[in-house]
């Protein structure tokens, strides 16, 4: 049981050693489904979300050093990693319910979520759907500010994307993705920052289970116009809620000009930007990005949500001169999200 009864906005740096068992993937199942994650440390909960096509392992090196002052929680997302993978709901809003379930049979009641690509998405829903289980959002290369995603993944989303997925297992197949993934980084290309993760994503998809738990979840999210779900209309409800943006100038998966556009959205927010680094700033600079994290969670109080606040900001609503403040672009971004939704 995590006793995550203290909530303490500062606390006196404890480091302690984090054994290699402590690493190694664990198991609940819940719902039925083998849920498949990784737990170390002792303190403060961080819950750390992937993207898609990812897994818990894209956080190996952070996790020594953040479990030297955190509970860190890094979970499997159903479909992916060594989770189960069924026939089943994938959207952000399934995955916030997943994560909330997950963290409740651990004895885990309120965390600082940190996630990345889709899971800043799912962190972002989680924080919606239970802001009082939600100390603070650290949103890394989130999905969910802009419809503007790589055309790569609004290629995916069409009709017979299977079987191109399938073609990237034939024999030889990898050498020519590797070939030109490497080609993209010798010509210093934005997507050639993020070769070593393409490489790994292609790994990830073995067999047909894999492939269509890929492909239910990127359709949840994205089709052949872009992401179809948004946060910024909902931004206003973070008011209150510690969070920071980390987000690499080069992301040519989903673009820096997001950070910006959620940094305007979200009240209070701050934002830290990783120049050179694509879509995995956490890869590119892992030492930057720990500090920032403990650093982040050290000097921030937790959020600390009413029922009646979280009433009376819903019947609020976004304040109407909200987009006065806001660039172009990002008041554009708010028109859109009328036709787009996270739940």
């Amino acid at each position: 049981m995590v006793d995550v009864s203290q909530r303490h906005p500062a606390r006196a740096t404890r480091l302690r050693p984090v054994g290699d068992g402590e690493l190694e993937l664990r198991y609940r199942v819940v719902h039925g489904y083998r849920r498949a994650f990784r737990m170390a440390g002792e303190g403060p909960v961080l819950v750390l979300i992937h993207g898609i096509g990812d897994s818990s392992a894209t956080w190996a090196e952070l996790i020594p050093d953040l479990a030297r002052t955190h509970t860190v929680i890094a979970p499997d997302l159903l479909g992916h990693g060594a989770s189960d993978k069924p026939r089943a709901d994938y959207s952000v809003a399934a995955y916030a319910n997943g994560v909330r379930d997950l963290l409740t049979t651990l004895g885990v009641e309120s965390a600082t979520l940190v996630g990345h690509s889709l899971g800043g998405g799912v962190a972002m829903q989680f924080a919606y759907q239970f802001p009082e289980r939600t100390e603070r959002l650290v949103l890394v290369s989130a999905g969910g500010v802009g419809r503007e995603v790589n055309p790569a993944l609004r290629l995916v989303s069409l009709p017979g994307a299977h079987l191109a997925l399938s073609a990237l297992r034939l024999p030889g197949m990898r050498l020519h993705v590797g070939l030109v993934v490497g080609l993209m980084r010798l010509l210093d290309t934005d997507l050639g920052q993020d070769a070593p993760e393409l490489l790994t994503l292609v790994d990830a998809l073995p067999d047909d289970t894999s492939r269509n738990a890929f492909i239910r979840t990127l359709r949840a999210v994205v089709d052949w116009r872009g992401q179809v779900v948004t946060m910024l209309d909902r931004c206003y409800l973070t008011a209150g809620m510690p969070t920071l943006l980390l987000w690499g100038d080069r992301d040519s998966v989903v673009p820096v000009r997001h950070a910006y556009g959620a940094h305007e959205a979200m009240p209070g927010s701050r934002l830290e930007i990783f120049e050179g680094a694509g879509h995995f700033p956490f890869h590119s600079d892992p030492a930057r990005f720990r500090d920032l994290i403990e650093e982040f969670t050290s000097t921030t109080a937790p959020a600390d949500w009413s029922r009646d606040r979280w009433r009376a900001l819903l019947r609020e609503g976004r304040p109407v001169n909200h987009a006065a403040g806001l660039s172009d672009q990002a008041v554009r971004e708010l028109r859109e999200a009328s036709e787009r939704s996270a739940t």
